[in-house]
């Protein structure tokens, strides 16, 4: 599959490419961001840049980089992926992880609204989910916002420093997504 460059507003999604291992180790190493999303593995810088410069050759997945819309301006924010494409059953599943300094400026939502388009208008998908840490409400709720609805939870499916947290399952129909697209 040809990986895709999406352009909105603010932004330009485009592949993740091997220039992007830097600013790629500085999201994974984030302490909050790591705490945010539930991530416990550490990864290795060499990790790190082996697979900016080979994710976009993996089949089944979409991982963007999320860049400003200013072609003068590459800069990698952050990252948003389609993961687990499943082509008989028309679903994936969604990640998105943003650079410490862009979280909370409405990069997120944008970048989640352009590959909604590209998962139910490009590539016929029926479902996207999601999980999403019981402790990153602002998430949830920027999820329920773009329709995203609340399928379960997974009771102290992470850890949050010495606490346990639920892990709440979320998911988007394509009639969900239509229905969204004409508020």
């Amino acid at each position: 599959m040809d990986k895709p460059t999406l352009n909105g507003e603010m932004l330009t999604l485009r592949p993740i490419r091997a220039s992007d291992a830097e600013a790629v180790w500085e999201a994974v190493t984030d302490d909050e961001g790591r705490r945010l999303t539930g991530t416990t593995r550490a990864f290795t810088r060499g990790e790190i840049d082996t697979w900016c410069a080979t994710v976009a050759d993996l089949p089944d997945r979409v991982d963007l980089a999320i860049t400003l819309a200013d072609p003068t301006d590459d800069e990698y924010l952050g990252e948003i992926v389609l993961t687990d494409i499943d082509e008989v059953v028309r679903s994936a599943n969604l990640r998105l992880a943003m650079r410490p300094g862009y979280r909370g400026r409405g990069y997120g939502t944008e970048a989640i609204q352009l590959v909604l388009g590209l998962a139910f208008d490009g590539l016929g998908l029926h479902r996207v989910g999601l999980d999403v840490l019981s402790i990153n409400t602002r998430a949830q709720a920027l999820y329920e916002n773009l329709g995203f609805r609340v399928e379960g939870r997974r009771r102290d499916a992470y850890r949050d420093g010495e606490r346990w947290c639920d892990g709440i399952d979320m998911g988007l129909l394509e009639d969900e997504f239509r229905a969204g697209q004409l508020d």
